[in-house]
């Protein structure tokens, strides 16, 4: 129980700071954690790095709206939370935004367990039956994004362009190698196309945020419920098919309300994207229990060891879930000292920081991934049309993947 308590409270704090830093996702943590299974093990027990796993990933998903509210920089689960987020920042509204992506994030846990219930029943029998249209509902989906976008011919090239430089950095990620061994190059690549164009935006902005109040949640409670149910359905996809991130099946969903997703409203999509990213987060445990499926970085870390209870994990998760959710309640209180500090040189710093941490652990071809993603992704604030379609660049080699077109 030492170990497990343990390892618990390690990986509360490091899905804290992983959460906190701008640029580093739960899975590069995992990895790091997978090279030193050995020490680890040793000091806190199979279970207790499982555990470590598992509160990590959670916690992540709670934290991570800091960075891309106040700085504008997302990790892979919140590149498409950054413009609602980093808006309603610089209208003074930071610590609101914070803490509605904790209740939705929050809900998405609670709405996820019936889901988690029925993926441990019915995937074992209905997986082999989907597996081969997964690319189709790939096709389907990417089709109606782009069709019911305000400027179609855009959108297309956009989500062909990254979709191309997603296959190049995939096909060849073996060249990504960097301190801790063979670097997760989405890192680069969705950094490039998502985080560095906000900051160099930011640079030349003269846009000043407002001063950071909270004066309560403008959001009712039954939009609270009715965006936790549809994002915790969005991270049961999510967390079933490959190729989708929660963002993205957030925007699906919310096509039926409006064919430009900017004018959706930005409460709203932040609790159902944040209740997307938990509700995936735990889920994922579910696909690779019921039919061995890895759908995340953390879920092939945690597959190497002898995998324990799953009752033991689901509990783990939901102390995980409030831990996270305290974490960044309290961590809202912050966004008076972010606004204090020059933007401009906050924004440089952090530049330089996604750069260096892109040599360490994706060495020189992570930063052509970097230059290549970069240019791509301020093709979409050139043109005015959303940075959704950028997650062509997961989309496409996914799609066709698993359509037996292209083999990585």
């Amino acid at each position: 129980m030492f170990g497990v308590a343990a390892g618990f409270l390690a990986g509360v704090i490091f899905g804290t700071i992983s959460g906190f830093v701008p640029g580093i996702h739960s899975n590069t943590v995992a990895g790091i954690l997978a090279a030193l299974s050995i020490p680890l093990v040793m000091v806190f027990g199979v279970e207790g790095v499982c555990v470590m796993i598992v509160s990590m990933m959670i916690v992540h998903t709670f934290v991570d709206i800091l960075p891309s509210t106040f700085l504008g920089v997302p990790d892979p689960d919140t590149v498409l939370s950054v413009l609602p987020a980093h808006n309603l920042c610089l209208l003074g509204n930071g610590p609101e935004a914070v803490r509605v992506s904790a209740l939705g994030s929050l809900w998405g846990f609670v709405f996820c367990l019936p889901l988690f219930a029925l993926f441990m029943i019915v995937l074992p029998s209905v997986q082999g039956y989907v597996d081969w249209g997964i690319g189709l509902v790939i096709l389907l989906a990417a089709g109606l994004l782009i069709v019911f976008s305000k400027a179609p011919v855009w959108s297309c090239a956009v989500f062909l362009v990254s979709g191309l430089l997603g296959i190049y950095a995939m096909r060849f990620s073996y060249f990504s190698f960097g301190v801790f061994g063979i670097g997760e190059i989405l890192l680069p690549l969705l950094t490039g196309l998502f985080g560095i164009p906000i900051l160099l935006t930011s640079m030349k902005s003269l846009v000043k945020p407002a001063e950071q109040t909270f004066t309560g949640l403008m959001v009712s409670q039954g939009a609270i419920l009715k965006n936790g149910i549809k994002g915790a359905i969005a991270g049961a996809i999510v967390g079933w098919l490959p190729g989708f991130s929660s963002g993205t099946a957030n925007a699906l969903l919310a096509v039926r309300k409006s064919s430009d997703f900017e004018k959706i409203d930005p409460r709203e999509y932040l609790i159902s994207t944040s209740a997307a990213n938990t509700a995936n987060a735990v889920l994922g445990l579910a696909a690779l229990y019921a039919v061995g499926r890895m759908r995340s970085g953390a879920m092939i870390t945690l597959a190497s060891f002898d995998l324990p209870s799953i009752y033991l994990l689901v509990l783990v998760a939901g102390v995980a879930a409030l831990a996270g959710y305290s974490v960044t309640v309290y961590s809202s209180r912050l966004s008076r000292i972010f606004m204090r500090l020059n933007q401009r040189i906050l924004s440089k710093i952090v530049l330089l920081f996604l750069i260096s941490i892109t040599v360490i652990i994706c060495g020189p071809f992570g930063i052509l991934i970097l230059i290549l993603a970069t240019l791509v992704g301020m093709i979409p604030g050139m043109i005015n049309i959303p940075r959704i379609f950028c997650m062509g660049a997961i989309m496409l080699p996914v799609m066709l993947f698993t359509l037996g077109i292209l083999n990585f």
